[in-house]
């Protein structure tokens, strides 16, 4: 009775361990579930970057606006008859003073 029993025993561990070691088994499938996930997530990452990126190439292509405020932000340009005012607060480095506005061509 005793060797029916270790041979019962070992019979279901060795029915078990493709279960949970095998090629198909949970451990594997949770862990092919986490990286379907994180690539989910990537994905609409890049998604939502690309929906950026090409609504501002529209703006560049349709109109001046995306280039003025472009040119504001990030060259520092001003247009003609305005004045720039810029605060600065506590420990805050100073950028650079704008350009200054080019004459209006002729």
């Amino acid at each position: 009775m005793r060797l029916i029993t270790i041979a019962l025993t070992a019979l279901l561990l060795l029915i078990q361990y493709p279960l949970w070691l095998g090629k198909g088994g949970w451990l594997r499938v949770a862990d092919f579930e986490a990286q379907v996930n994180a690539a989910h997530k990537k994905n609409a990452e890049l998604i939502a970057r690309n929906a950026k990126l090409n609504s501002e190439v529209m703006d560049l292509k349709d109109g001046t606006g995306a280039v003025e405020e472009r040119a504001r932000y990030e060259l520092s340009m001003i247009k003609q008859n305005e004045i720039f005012i810029q605060i600065v607060g506590k420990g805050q480095a100073t950028p650079p003073p704008p350009l200054a506005p080019r004459p209006e061509p002729r």
